[in-house]
């Protein structure tokens, strides 16, 4: 068992089994012990690699649909250009890069990253040395928002719940045997999932994610309030049914009481929730990641690129182009959402 492990099941032993949106907090981002809080977790030599990683076409076409939002909103004159869960500002980096050239975008905008972790804001730093960091979104300026949020939603904590009857038990963490054991509560109404008895039966598990409301609030209104727009991109469907629920390490799939702080845990985005809390802001279509870059031009982009190449180099980006457009990869697994005014268009790439 893990340090982080130990002090869970004596926390346990002491005040009683804790739900599972607690200990993915703990997992994640408790100060000494947390995935997050210790390590930088991207790329061939971590745990997972995310799209931006993979090729720098996913940044430039993100930076270059929010720099046309902009441009298709009045070219507002001051703009929060900002990212929930930045990694290592990769992404944001390929999105200032590739809109450069966009007259008076630069001068509009200031970048603004969202990051609770000290090892991944130093990653970042390197990168972009003009930003300025948030510990939560509520502090992000009162300005026109264009925002990202990639692979961000996934990694809130959320809680489980098994329909019984027409009350739901909630999946928990207990201990049993002096190790960290999953169990249900006993069954009762629970407000939060409450309009789920509409379309789930006996024994269905349903996820929500606690945190989810109050960041989806708070994007919609400053982008209904201010102006600006939202691409949201992750993996999961419209509505959460069904336990989600993994711990990736070392690229690799494991399992998610075995070794609480040193693997990533994640679950799939009910973008539902997202859209619904997001109000009185609009909404696009849910796009499959793979239609969006399409729509943005990603493979004339890669065919610019690859004529530059060869070789081994060469390969591997046609690889990359596969990797994030092909239905069998990323391209229908992640999901892209729009958020925006409901004065204005969707962003580029998206549909009403």
């Amino acid at each position: 068992m893990t340090a982080l492990g130990d002090l869970l099941i004596a926390r346990i032993t002491r005040t009683g089994p804790m739900s599972l949106a607690d200990y993915m907090a703990d997992c994640l981002m408790h100060p000494q012990h947390g995935y997050y809080a210790t390590r930088d977790p991207f790329g061939s030599a971590g745990d997972f690699i995310t799209a931006p990683e993979i090729s720098q076409m996913f940044g430039e076409l993100i930076g270059l649909a929010l720099a046309q939002a902009w441009i298709d909103q009045g070219q507002p004159a001051q703009i929060t250009l900002a990212e929930l869960g930045p990694g290592r500002g990769t992404l944001m980096q390929d999105a200032l890069r590739a809109t450069r050239g966009v007259p008076g975008f630069h001068q509009a905008l200031s970048v603004h990253l969202v990051e609770t972790s000290p090892v991944l804001r130093k990653a970042q730093s390197d990168r972009l040395h003009d930003a300025t960091w948030h510990d939560s979104i509520a502090t992000l300026p009162d300005a026109p928002l264009y925002l990202i949020a990639n692979e961000f939603f996934d990694a809130l904590p959320i809680r489980q719940f098994m329909r019984s009857g027409d009350g739901w038990r909630e999946k928990m963490v207990g201990v049993t045997d002096g190790a960290l054991t999953f169990g249900l509560s006993a069954a009762a109404p629970i407000a939060t999932v409450e309009h789920r008895l509409t379309d789930t039966t006996e024994g269905d598990l349903v996820e929500i994610c606690p945190s989810l409301p109050a960041i989806a609030e708070t994007i919609g209104a400053q982008i209904e309030k201010s102006g600006g727009c939202a691409l949201i991109v992750d993996y999961g469907d419209w509505v959460s049914q069904g336990d989600t629920l993994q711990a990736l390490q070392s690229q690799s799939y494991s399992d998610p009481l075995a070794t609480p702080g040193q693997a990533d845990l994640t679950a799939h985005v009910d973008f539902a929730a997202i859209a619904r809390h997001a109000a009185p802001a609009k909404y696009t279509r849910l796009t499959p990641q793979g239609v969006f870059l399409e729509r943005l031009g990603i493979t004339a982009r890669a065919q610019a690129l690859g004529a530059k190449l060869a070789g081994e180099a060469r390969t591997a980006h046609i690889a990359a182009h596969r990797r994030l457009t092909h239905p069998a990869e990323m391209g229908d697994l992640f999901k892209v959402l729009g958020l925006y005014p409901s004065t204005a268009t969707p962003p580029p790439g998206l549909e009403p």
